[in-house]
């Protein structure tokens, strides 16, 4: 009872009891974010027209993530692969909804006799859109010095329509109200939609709010492929991962037993497995890192690595050292085991820092150059870099600890 409670009072076993509760309480509380093979959902991979340096391809990105946001979307990435494209991932939307918002460039202008008097950049805010029947309406707010343009151009000229163009193409044309007549200028400013049906005016004006919203993209883009993953085939994805985790367990605890066949080697390392997948898992949930097929092949690639890292210590500690055996002193014994545990770690260690090696450029060509491709391997990189160094910091010396103590 003595050595269990002394082994509950070493920092590193505190340290992990603390870090899994953490874990569990955090997993509680924010859940696991699921990458697009497990909720379903699109991927989006759009094309410049030229390449474009880093403020050019902020203002495209952002542009897009604007859009796409007013359409409520709530899971939304948008974020730029080299200098010349853009990987767009959403979930819960269909591809064609996505590929018509983010292909379309968004070039907003209104004229008076065929002369521009605003543009989209004019544009300070954008109100919530109404629909009436099959008329929808998107009202917005101007700049003061362009409604002074605008009233200027409007001066002396009653029930003059205004064409308003989005990407030359005539979406409205309301009437010169009588105090833009007069040459008052009006900040307030609306847009008339109408549509064939209320269904069609509901997509009209949200997506003429989208695009006033967010604004025009700087350059041409063309939507160059488009990866769609069902929320049904998502469930399937789920359900095959977990059968896979539980098998890979299973089949960990199996080998295990097989070559020990004892209850008090196999438990702990299977303890030791299951606390680094939630260590892992909750490691993922508070830097919301979305949990995808590489990421879990990832997980259990640590997990594989994690278990061979406890053989070897166990291995090194169960050595059959005929001087140390003949030593009657408990301390010389002691630092024998020491020096065992130092040995498996080293080769732990050196171990850990080849993979880690060998996975940071799959990693960074993931992050840097956008999620297609052989990119989509970064989550595995990731996940694997993260699951080994929770393992030799943390779980590792917790079980060297643990041999050390009981075996």
């Amino acid at each position: 009872m003595s050595d269990i409670l002394e082994f509950l009072k070493d920092y590193r076993v505190l340290l992990l009891i603390i870090l899994i509760i953490g874990s569990i309480t955090i997993i509680s509380v924010y859940g696991i974010q699921e990458g697009l093979d497990l909720s379903g959902g699109s991927v989006v991979q759009i094309h410049l027209d030229q390449p474009v340096d880093k403020d050019t391809m902020s203002k495209v990105t952002t542009v897009l993530d604007k859009r796409l946001n007013t359409l409520g979307v709530s899971d939304v990435k948008v974020r730029g692969s080299g200098n010349q494209d853009v990987i767009v991932e959403i979930a819960g939307v269909k591809p064609e909804d996505v590929a018509h918002v983010v292909g379309t460039p968004g070039k907003f202008e209104a004229k008076i006799e065929n002369k521009t008097v605003f543009t989209g950049t004019d544009i300070v805010s954008v109100k919530p859109y109404q629909v009436t029947g099959t008329t929808g309406d998107v009202p917005f707010v101007l700049t003061l010095e362009a409604a002074k343009k605008f009233a200027q151009a409007a001066k002396g000229k009653p029930n003059i329509p205004v064409d308003m163009y989005l990407d030359d193409k005539l979406i409205s044309s309301p009437t010169v109200v009588p105090a833009l007549a007069q040459g008052i200028p009006q900040t307030d400013v609306d847009i008339s939609i109408p549509a064939s049906s209320k269904e069609s005016a509901i997509k009209q004006v949200k997506d003429t709010s989208a695009f006033l919203e967010s604004g025009s993209l700087p350059v041409k883009v063309e939507i160059v492929g488009v990866k769609s993953v069902s929320a049904d085939l998502g469930d399937q994805f789920e359900k095959g991962a977990l059968i896979a985790g539980l098998l890979a367990i299973f089949m960990v605890s199996l080998v295990v037993f097989i070559r020990y066949k004892t209850p008090i080697l196999v438990l702990p390392i299977i303890f030791t497995t299951i606390a680094e997948l939630i260590l892992i898992l909750g490691t993922a949930s508070l830097i919301h890192w979305n949990i995808d097929l590489p990421a879990i092949a990832g997980i259990l690639a640590a997990i594989g690595t994690g278990v061979d890292d406890q053989i070897i210590i166990t291995d090194e500690v169960l050595k059959k050292d005929k001087s140390i055996q003949q030593k009657k002193n408990r301390k010389r014994k002691k630092s024998g085991l020491n020096i065992r545990i130092k040995d498996a770690f080293f080769i732990i260690f050196a171990s850990a820092a080849t993979l880690i090696a060998a996975m940071l450029p799959l990693a960074y060509y993931g992050f840097s150059r956008g999620y297609t491709g052989i990119g989509m391997l970064s989550a595995f990189a990731f996940t694997t870099i993260l699951g080994v160094l929770i393992g030799i910091f943390i779980t590792r010396p917790v079980y060297a600890k643990f041999i050390e103590k009981f075996l």
